[in-house]
């Protein structure tokens, strides 16, 4: 199967995206964006981004409460999907994304310190939770793809 899969990380001020390539499975971060106000115009922006790659589906993670049901972040996320999705004009799913930014912050670097030796500036933590947030949507995909790759083994 040829495409691609663009991975969703839908925070309050930023979005994670990962690619995954469905050929290979391979599985990468890819870019940060500003959360807009509006879905319509994170839709818009994706779109942009997109444009070109054959994305043929979007995977959006869905943050569930550690005991598996939807508090209001997920119901948060699910309106926000359904804003979206028809906007954005290829499938959307949702992925359990507990966990994920535990462990990308285990994957991520450990933050640089300032120029002083003190604690990291405020840009270098802005850069490092940008880069979680990547890592984030990547971890939704590798459990996507994992879990379809589960589906198919009998």
């Amino acid at each position: 199967m040829s495409g691609r899969l663009l991975g969703v990380d839908l925070g309050d001020r930023r979005i994670g995206l990962a690619i995954a390539e469905l050929d290979s499975g391979h599985v990468r971060p890819w870019k940060t964006i500003r959360r807009a106000a509006d879905p319509g115009a994170d839709a818009a922006a994706i779109l942009r981004l997109i444009e070109g790659i054959a994305v043929t589906e979007i995977v959006c993670g869905l943050p569930l409460e550690a005991s598996g049901r939807e508090g209001a972040q997920a119901r948060l996320t699910r309106s926000w999907v359904e804003a979206f999705g028809p906007a954005i004009g290829v499938p959307v799913s949702l992925r359990d994304e507990r966990l994920t930014t535990f462990v990308a912050e285990s994957r991520a670097p450990r933050p640089p310190r300032s120029r002083s030796g003190g604690p990291p500036s405020r840009a270098q933590r802005e850069s490092r939770r940008a880069l979680v947030d990547r890592l984030s949507a990547a971890v939704i995909l590798e459990d996507e793809l994992a879990a379809r790759r589960a589906e198919q083994t009998p």
